[in-house]
Order: C-alpha cells, then sequence, then structure tokens
C-alpha cells in the first residue's frame, strides 16, 4: 500500500512538471502570436498567463515535495555509504535504521511546521501578492503532504532494515551497481 502511495505521489510530480510545461509553452505561443500579428500590422491577442513565475514556482515546489518519498525508494537520493560499506552487516543494517529514523525526526518535525504554517494561511485567508492571488494554503498543503510521505517513507525503511529486510532504496541502489 505504502509503495502505491509513493508512487502516486510521484506520479503527481511529474503531473505537476508537465503543468509547468504546459504554462510555458503557452506563455511562449502567446509571445511568438503576439509578434507575428505585429509584424503583419494585425490587432496582438495578448496571450498571456498572468503570475506564471508564481505558478511555476509554487508547482516546482510541490513537485519537489511530492517526489521526495518516491525518490528515496527509487534510490534517487544521494547517500554517503563509505562507513556502512565496510562494517559487518549487522551493524551497518543498525546504523542505517538509526540514520533512517533521525532522517525521520528531521522530517517530521519540517512536517509539523510545514503543517502550522499552511493552517495558519488557510485561518487567515493569506494569498499571493501577484495579479492572480493564490491562496498560499494549496502550495503549502502539498508541500505538508510531500514532507509527510518522505517521513512516512523514512520510517518505512528503517522498519525494513530493523527487521532484516532489504529497504527499496537498497535494491534500486543493487540493481543500479548490477547494470554498471
Amino acid at each position: 500500500m505504502l509503495d502505491r502511495l509513493y508512487d502516486g505521489a510521484l506520479w503527481l510530480a511529474a503531473l505537476t512538471f508537465a503543468l509547468i510545461a504546459v504554462l510555458v509553452l503557452v506563455q511562449i505561443l502567446g509571445r511568438l502570436i503576439d509578434r507575428a500579428a505585429r509584424v503583419m500590422d494585425l490587432p496582438t491577442p495578448g496571450i498571456t498567463i498572468p503570475s506564471l513565475a508564481e505558478f511555476g514556482a509554487f508547482l516546482f515546489a510541490g513537485a519537489v515535495f511530492l517526489g521526495l518519498a518516491g525518490t528515496l525508494q527509487a534510490g534517487g537520493h544521494v547517500r554517503v555509504k563509505l562507513l556502512i560499506r565496510v562494517l559487518p552487516d549487522a551493524a551497518a543494517r543498525w546504523l542505517g535504521a538509526a540514520v533512517s529514523l533521525a532522517g525521520a525526526a528531521l522530517a517530521g518535525f519540517a512536517t509539523w511546521s510545514s503543517a502550522l504554517q499552511a493552517l495558519d494561511s488557510h485561518q487567515f485567508n493569506s494569498v499571493s501578492y501577484g495579479v492572480v492571488p493564490i491562496p498560499l494554503a494549496v502550495p503549502q498543503g502539498l508541500m505538508t503532504l510531500g514532507l509527510a510521505l518522505f517521513a512516512v517513507a523514512l520510517v518505512d525503511s528503517a522498519v525494513t532494515l530493523a527487521r532484516g529486510g532489504t529497504p527499496a532504496y537498497r535494491a534500486a541502489e543493487t540493481r543500479t551497481e548490477e547494470a554498471e
């Protein structure tokens, strides 16, 4: 079930990146159409997306945070394994579990802080300063969701290590190492 949740968040992150691309493409095409109209002495249609920079920034932040858990599971985060590689298997496993739990604690704190900020933004109806007022609770909520999933993924990895299993990120790293 957790793997499907991580995959769903990755799909949402990919969809968010695709939405950024579509918005930028529409803006570029709008500028090209305006230039072509000016060259032909026609009225410019003025196709623009107001607050594009804000939309893009908020969508990008949502994509990054929604992708944290799935990227961990896929072995995409940078891990420094110098110490773990020289330790005996049991010690390496417990060190990995401890590091995962420490990361989960940090991610949990970040989730809690982000959730408080999103709740404040919602309660005070805070919006962005751009031409299009975007409720700040929306991007902050996506950030909170991504951080919460990341904390769960780290706890999942710690539990898997403590039980003697291979966490998903390690299995992905092994597949990558074997392919090389």
